[in-house]
């Protein structure tokens, strides 16, 4: 039986199902107007959607075989995860059969005959309008289930270890200062900033300041998320990841250390707040 990082696999689901939901909003937006337009809004939903699908099947790969599917309720997760790769699939399809029923500009077999080329064109436009339509319908509704799934399936893996305190992973127990901080972070809003001469600082939503021991504490555990900065001086957004979660989740405040002391991470017993 493979050990794996569960609570990694949890933030990989949640941004699973961002990213489905993101594609699910982008395919709602497209301009259902028939022609070489749409084929080039097309092209780029069917790439997202197929790499989407393999990142499922990473998920799911990951899982299978691995310490969690001794705990209770496993079983559930991994068939919702396959049950998201047939809706993705079928999303990908439906993106798919639009390509098919896009009518493009193009010259016709040579009969002989004349005809009206305008009008032909309006005929193929009007015929190819209402199954579009319905193809990004039905994509939207399979990306929207995706989205929801996938969620649903990280909410429940954080569910069974909480419900199976036996399977959960190392988490540091928290001092007063640590989990104050991190409950402060959960409730979101929390930025990170860089100054010009160098170092960091933390602010809550409410603008106040977070200690930077208790912070850089939480960063050494990977109970907290740092985001990517898109220049060097960008605010950066804070969150928790699920192994943070799980540690508010089955942690009371514990005593802050005099001297600044940071106890080693130890297996946790399952308590509640």
């Amino acid at each position: 039986m493979r050990q794996i990082d569960l609570p990694l696999q949890i933030d990989h689901l949640r941004t699973l199902g961002n990213d489905f939901n993101a594609l699910r909003s982008t395919v709602t937006a497209l301009d259902a107007q028939p022609g070489s337009g749409m084929l080039q809004q097309l092209g780029p939903k069917i790439l997202a959607a197929h790499e989407l699908i393999g990142r499922t099947l990473v998920r799911l790969s990951a899982l299978d075989g691995s310490q969690y599917t001794a705990v209770p309720g496993s079983r559930a997760a991994l068939e919702t995860l396959g049950e998201v790769v047939v809706s993705a699939s079928v999303a990908a399809a439906q993106l798919s059969r639009a390509v098919a029923d896009n009518p493009l500009e193009a010259a016709p077999f040579a009969t002989g005959q004349r005809f009206d080329d305008a009008l032909a064109r309006q005929a193929r436009h009007t015929e190819a309008a209402p199954l579009l339509a319905e193809s990004l319908t039905t994509a939207v509704h399979h990306l929207d289930l995706c989205a929801t799934c996938c969620q649903y399936t990280a909410s429940g893996i954080a569910r069974d270890l909480k419900e199976h305190p036996e399977h959960l992973p190392e988490i540091p127990q928290l001092t007063g200062a640590q989990y104050k901080t991190l409950d402060t972070i959960a409730q979101g809003g929390v930025r990170q900033h860089r100054r010009l001469g160098g170092g960091i600082s933390v602010r809550a939503g409410n603008g106040s300041s977070i200690h930077a021991t208790p912070f850089a504490v939480l960063q050494k555990h990977r109970l907290v998320r740092v985001s990517a900065a898109s220049s060097p001086l960008a605010e950066q957004d804070v969150t928790v990841t699920a192994l943070g979660r799980l540690a508010l989740d089955i942690q009371l405040p514990g005593p802050t250390p005099s001297q600044g002391n940071v106890p080693e991470p130890r297996k946790p017993k399952g308590r509640h707040r």
